[in-house]
């Protein structure tokens, strides 16, 4: 569906002593990947915080194929999977330079009312937006 693309450099502080990337590092890139999407569609994480409007994530997986190294350049690319409802969804694929698929990826997450800390639909702005 809906899919965006960053690229970006491993930091030395992202590895272990083998230079290789820490398992835990791979949510913030996700992160990076969905409020990378979100700023594609002219959508603020930060203002939808703002209106009272949060998104937890309920699910995460990552299937590890190859090791991500210091100093590599890697490529995030996040699809939308389908049309929010009250959950969104993405799918990742994370590259290196030399388009090797070092990991897929999976999250779900809910737009939340941040006063009731109940779950809402996804406001009806960011459902025209995608459209």
């Amino acid at each position: 569906m809906c899919a965006n693309e960053i690229t970006f450099r491993v930091r030395y502080g992202e590895t272990d002593q083998m230079g290789v990337v820490y398992h835990g590092n791979y949510a913030q890139y996700l992160e990076m990947g969905r409020i990378s999407w979100l700023r594609s569609f002219d959508l603020s994480y930060k203002e939808m915080e703002e209106s009272g409007v949060i998104l937890p994530v309920i699910s995460l997986q990552v299937n590890y194929k190859k090791s991500a190294l210091f100093d590599d350049v890697l490529t995030l690319k996040t699809y939308l999977k389908k049309t929010p409802s009250v959950r969104i969804e993405f799918e990742y694929t994370l590259m290196n330079q030399n388009n090797e698929i070092l990991a897929e990826a999976n999250t779900v997450l809910v737009f939340m009312d941040v006063n009731k800390k109940r779950p809402i639909k996804c406001p009806d702005y960011i459902l025209k937006k995608l459209k």
